[in-house]
């Protein structure tokens, strides 16, 4: 019995996901390969198909020869600005024709190969992103201070197909994401036994700058992601279990507990490989490779938005895509939508939903998913709302905390990165995803901070912990991460005020 149960009850879980409990090396090929399994969390079922199809191998020679250095060390085609003009000669013919050809049997009907088709969109979106933003290279690339002029306004037919029609099938908007093509579709492994769980086992199949080195901090931008998402398995199945667990039988509370311990494990996990960014990725190097993954949308750089040539949506109307963003992972949204983080009514929320539709559609089902399980069962409410006065009955609103406190911290590592990476090194206002790079991130980290610090009042807790009826030890570490909320909360704002200030905005 749900603990809230003021809407209907959802389908179960194994109606909806049926493969979540399924060994990720069975799955046919016709399934999308962001189907989410236990084992594999929000990484591929699979690795990445690494090369596509022999009647492809036309863009894949072109994709070959583009970064600005190449898997042999040699200068590519985007070291010398020559991108645009090889595409523009006609070299590249629309091979939208061949993705009927990727085709496999499915019990007794023909399917569309879905790793096929998301290589095809990952490749095909890397050149898309190149071709467009090849002007803003060479602007920035001769004058840092130029800023990134004009990007081109029109995608060619040679391009724009091929993409739009996997993007269709994928269910996905025609332009780079960051799971489907940037980053977590985009590497393989040098020892395929080992896995991605040994950072120097993976490598990236496409790269816009240096990245083919893994030693590049490109490749440590991207592949730092990926290692971090190899971890999210266990965090996945500890949600999962939470929520049956409050659903089923909401009064043993011995298998939520486990469920809290299982996900605060896998943060801990997965922050661990994300403070890594800082040695895997140079801050001083990052403007650069930068430059190929911004969008369309809200960027000085395309005042018209682009014309994509010889598609369904017409060689006239203009279109506008959100760039390759870091806020399109779903480890942080799990999170919200598991813990019930409320999150101001204001624009900036709007663009935190907007990305929701750049993730590959098994995440943003299963987000769904949770987000609506949540409400229905009342997460919150179970873990907070009893009324706290001792020991023991501190113990589900202590691990709530701690997990959400693990949510402070992730986006809290994300402003660092943010501050160090990008706003100290450049006057851009915006993001690659089209968001305010000073504001949006605060915007969220404030939300967060928020709901802890009205948890820590409103369940009790903090009354319990003043009269010392909680273990000394945990009780110092939950006292201790409040203060440095509130000196944190300082410090954002300070930043945060400072920076607008100086930018105007």
């Amino acid at each position: 019995m749900a603990y809230l149960g003021e809407s209907p009850p959802l389908p179960p879980l194994s109606t909806l996901f049926p493969h979540i409990q399924c060994d990720a090396t069975t799955l046919p090929r016709s399934i999308d390969p962001f189907t989410i399994t236990a084992a594999t969390g929000f990484l591929p079922c699979r690795p990445p198909l690494r090369r596509l199809p022999a009647q492809f191998d036309a863009v894949s020679n072109v994709l070959d020869d583009m970064p600005i250095v190449k898997a042999d060390g040699a200068p590519g085609l985007l070291a010398t600005f020559k991108l645009g003009a090889l595409i523009d000669s006609g070299v590249l013919p629309d091979l939208s024709s061949h993705i009927n050809d990727l085709r496999i049997k499915a019990g007794t009907e023909d399917a569309y190969d879905l790793e096929a088709i998301t290589a095809l969109f990952r490749d095909y979106s890397f050149l898309a992103s190149a071709y467009l933003l090849e002007p803003c290279w060479e602007t920035w690339s001769r004058d840092h201070d130029a800023g990134y002029g004009l990007g081109r306004a029109v995608l060619p037919q040679c391009i724009a197909a091929p993409l739009v029609r996997a993007a269709d099938i994928l269910d996905l908007p025609p332009f780079m994401s960051y799971a489907a093509s940037y980053a977590l579709y985009n590497y393989w492994l040098v020892n395929p036994n080992v896995g991605a769980g040994v950072y120097e086992n993976i490598r990236l199949i496409r790269a816009f700058e240096r990245g083919l080195d893994p030693a590049s901090s490109e490749a440590g931008f991207i592949l730092t992601h990926v290692h971090m998402v190899q971890e999210t398995g266990p965090l996945i199945s500890g949600a999962v279990s939470l929520l049956s667990t409050i659903e089923e039988s909401a009064k043993d509370t011995t298998a939520a507990v486990a469920a809290f311990q299982t996900m605060l494990s896998a943060m801990t996990r997965i922050e661990a490989h994300m403070e890594q960014m800082w040695t895997h990725s140079l801050p001083k190097d990052y403007l650069s490779y930068r430059t190929f993954i911004f969008g369309i949308t809200s960027q000085s750089m395309f005042p018209n938005g682009v014309i994509y040539q010889g598609t369904r949506y017409g060689d006239s109307k203009p279109l506008y895509f959100r760039g390759e963003s870091g806020a399109n992972d779903s480890i942080i949204p799990l999170l919200d939508h598991l813990l019930e983080i409320p999150m101001p009514q204001n624009p900036l929320t709007e663009i935190l939903r907007d990305f929701r539709s750049y993730r590959p559609k098994p995440h943003r089902e299963f987000l769904a998913w949770v987000m609506s399980k949540s409400a229905e069962v009342g997460v919150k409410a179970y873990c907070t709302g009893h009324g706290q006065h001792d020991a023991n009955s501190a113990l589900l609103p202590t691990l709530y905390l701690k997990l959400l406190d693990h949510v402070r911290s992730f986006r809290w590592r994300h402003w660092l990165f943010a501050r160090e990476y990008i706003i100290k090194r450049s006057s851009h206002p915006t993001a690659t995803g089209g968001s305010p790079i000073v504001t949006w991130l605060p915007n969220q980290l404030f939300a967060v901070m928020d709901l802890m610090d009205s948890v820590y009042r409103d369940s009790g807790l903090k009354d319990v912990i003043d009269k010392g009826d909680i273990e000394t030890g945990e009780g110092k570490v939950v006292s201790e991460m409040m203060d440095n909320i509130a000196t944190q909360r300082e410090k954002l704002d300070r930043e945060v005020k400072r920076y607008c200030i100086e930018r105007g905005a």
